[in-house]
């Protein structure tokens, strides 16, 4: 009775195995096609002034701190149990729950920010007005696109959500090229190109999720939801301020010229996690609902390896090749100040590409122990940007030295968490006999 049980076994994980190969190619391959079309926005660059597009650089960082993330791991988890236990008439009480709280915390903050938009316009250099509600549009698109690309991702629907993610880019960079070179819209026209490319992904997350939030609401646990709600928010936020932060100190700090060039910098380092980061997307529901099924995935390891070794060989492409691709996609004044910060920018997206993956396995599992730790970081990062900023590479030598503490506690958590469960998921599966 026990070779047929192995066997069973063995094939569910060879199975497994297949499947995460074959979505995260796919998602590799949609992020990084989505990413590059997103990506030739800026080239844009050479067509307006430096100090507008160190605006837009601004403007694409300040909506970038939206917690998008995070709320998309919620609905990802969400789902993912809610398929896994027969939980669906819940979940769609939940997301037209969230759906509504959304819309009226966006609108509480942004007539915050309308009160203050001189000030605003000011400190973000903003030379035409009407940059800050187009901001605020993206902000909202931005808040409502995850929940829908959540529940997409908790039940696996990579197909769509890749294509979303491309879809999203081209209808970003069409409508910005038409702008730039006929109604020369610099800086507030692109940003009005982002909100159509939100547009058109978030109309696609709401058709292709339908079925499950058309379904008649039932009463859900409310202090169930948020104890697995609140550590995941918290945990996703404090990994994404880690990401983006950066961007805004120097702006705040250098100003919009030399944001321009540490942006174009940053466009190419960030580049690297548009390759790895689908693998964590992935594996997320997996461990989801195998946890809850009390299944071992044995996938973390997969993706931590295939992560590592492809991030490393981004950070030696872009060393190897910075020198000829800053100057090609950018303007050349750029080039000294870009290629300066480069390597520091580009190393330290290594270190966050791995812990993202431990994040995402020690949440998934509900291991929020971990959360005020990320707590800690994520506000220790903002005191020390806030004291040390001496130079746009200072700031970058925190934002590593931040990553790599990033890796370690999470390392140390997924060891103990390993040890705790009699031996360590978190390495690669052995193949069977």
């Amino acid at each position: 009775m026990t070779e047929p049980a192995s066997s069973t076994a063995a094939a569910r994980a060879a199975a497994q195995r297949t499947a995460f190969f074959r979505q995260s190619g796919w998602m590799m391959l949609s992020t990084v096609l989505g990413g590059l079309l997103m990506w030739s926005v800026h080239l844009l660059s050479r067509k307006i002034p430096a100090t507008e597009y160190g605006t837009l650089i601004t403007l694409f960082a300040v909506v970038n701190l939206i917690p998008t993330l995070p709320l998309q791991m919620v609905f990802t988890q969400q789902t993912a149990r809610a398929l896994a236990t027969g939980g669906e008439a819940p979940l769609s009480g939940l997301i037209r729950r969230f759906g509504l709280g959304i819309f009226l915390v966006w609108a509480a903050g942004a007539a915050g920010m309308w009160g203050f938009r001189e000030r605003l316009a000011a400190t973000w250099h903003l030379a035409n007005p009407a940059a800050l509600p187009l901001m605020l549009l993206a902000i909202l698109l931005s808040l409502v696109w995850p929940v829908f690309a959540g529940v997409m991702q908790g039940r696996q629907n990579f197909l769509w959500l890749g294509w979303c993610t491309i879809l999203n880019a081209a209808g970003r960079i069409g409508p910005a090229v038409v702008i730039v070179f006929l109604w020369h819209g610099w800086a507030t026209g692109i940003m009005a190109a982002v909100v159509l490319g939100l547009l058109v992904a978030a109309g696609i997350g709401v058709w292709q999720t339908q079925s499950l939030w058309r379904i008649a609401p039932r009463p859900f646990d409310r202090r169930l939801i948020l104890r697995q709600v609140v550590p995941l928010m918290l945990g996703f936020a404090a990994t994404q301020f880690l990401f983006s932060a950066d961007t805004p100190f120097v702006n705040a700090y250098f100003g919009a010229e030399r944001t321009a060039p540490y942006g174009a910098a940053g466009t190419l380092s960030r580049a690297l996690l548009w390759l790895v980061l689908p693998l964590a997307g992935v594996l997320f529901p997996k461990i989801v609902h195998s946890t809850v099924r009390s299944e071992k995935a044995g996938l973390t390891g997969v993706a931590l390896l295939l992560t590592g070794t492809l991030a490393a060989l981004g950070f030696l492409g872009l060393w190897l090749l910075g020198p000829w691709l800053v100057p090609l996609v950018f303007p050349p004044a750029y080039a000294p100040e870009a290629l300066a910060v480069l390597p520091w920018y580009a190393g330290a997206m290594i270190p966050l590409a791995l812990g993202n993956v431990l994040v995402n396995d020690l949440l998934a599992r509900g291991r929020f122990n971990l959360v005020p730790a990320l707590l800690v970081l994520a506000a220790g990062y903002g005191w020390t940007l806030s004291r040390f900023h001496a130079s746009p590479t200072q700031i970058l030598q925190i934002l590593g030295g931040f990553n790599l503490l990033l890796l370690a506690v999470c390392a140390g958590f997924a060891r103990w968490e390993g040890r705790r469960r009699g031996g360590i998921e978190n390495l690669p599966a052995a193949p069977p006999r």
